[in-house]
């Protein structure tokens, strides 16, 4: 099965075994994607360390190389948290990063957590809890600001204002009818971050490179363990499927886009000609 052990030990890439020369280092940061990719460490760690523990609890790995991994794992987890870990080009992304530094650590017990899968499942994996924590986190940020709009749109539940339609006086309605405008348009941007997150939260390893693995992998268990509703059910779909990324840069453009509009109200209700509202300075700029 392509692509299920460990890169060994050296220079050589993971894949170089049929090229004569080394790649040069103009397609090494061309190709490399680490410098990116490495905020999704503690996401790749997370998914590992499940991993591991299922290659242990299906008696692939031995009680040992698990104790030794998340040990590894550990060490590795601090180093990144104090900024010690220091990321190197030449292993191109965040997974071969984290894989060569726990087999230094810890031998081959790290060369031997890549069984039973691939650098493919394992980058869908990881960029699906990425976004999985994305999701959780503008869902928490969008219930914040929703609760301080219902707040302000209370107080001035009865505060008159002029409605308008293209910058001419329409008809009155009050500020906080106003605010629950945009109360409306974040919930709806709610239920899209919540129902994105249904097929964001799926599971592709076990997929390993595109068909799966001969080893007897327990796909559910991992799947428990990292908090995903089910696993991806074909494995050709699993490793190419980024459906679920684009949902979510949807979902973000039409939020920013209803942030950007509340955010050119304010601009036109404190310009002097309107002078409805006051900002702190501290909340200001320029205009260049």
């Amino acid at each position: 099965m392509a692509d299920q052990s460990a890169p060994q030990d050296g220079a050589a890439k993971a894949w170089s075994g049929r090229f004569s020369e080394p790649v040069s280092d103009l397609v090494k940061r061309y190709t490399a994607s680490v410098f990116f990719d490495n905020r999704m460490a503690a996401q790749d760690i997370r998914g590992s360390l499940a991993h591991a523990r299922m290659l242990a609890r299906q008696g692939i790995i031995g009680a040992q190389d698990l104790a030794d991994i998340e040990r590894g794992m550990a060490q590795i987890a601090g180093e990144i948290e104090r900024v010690e870990f220091a990321w190197n080009l030449d292993d191109e992304d965040v997974h071969l990063n984290i894989e060569k530094r726990l087999t230094a650590l810890v031998g081959d017990a790290g060369k031997r957590l890549h069984t039973g899968r691939s650098r493919n499942d394992q980058v869908a994996t990881d960029i699906r809890l990425w976004l999985r924590d994305a999701i959780d986190t503008v869902l928490g940020l969008i219930r914040e600001f929703q609760l301080a709009v219902l707040d302000l749109a209370e107080h001035h539940a009865a505060t008159p204002l002029p409605g308008f339609t293209h910058l001419q006086v329409a008809q009155p309605v009050t500020f906080g009818h106003h605010l629950m405008a945009y109360f409306e348009m974040t919930r709806r941007d709610a239920e899209r971050f919540a129902d994105c997150r249904t097929r964001v939260n799926r599971l592709p390893l076990g997929s390993a490179a595109l068909a799966g693995t001969t080893f007897p992998i327990d796909r559910e268990f991992v799947a428990a363990q990292l908090g995903f509703d089910e696993v991806c059910f074909n494995s050709l779909d699993a490793v190419s499927d980024r459906d679920f990324a684009i949902e979510f840069c949807a979902a973000s453009a039409l939020l920013m886009t209803h942030l950007s509009r509340l955010s050119e109200e304010l601009i036109l209700w404190m310009s002097p000609r309107v002078g409805f509202i006051d900002l702190a300075d501290r909340f200001c700029t320029g205009s260049s």
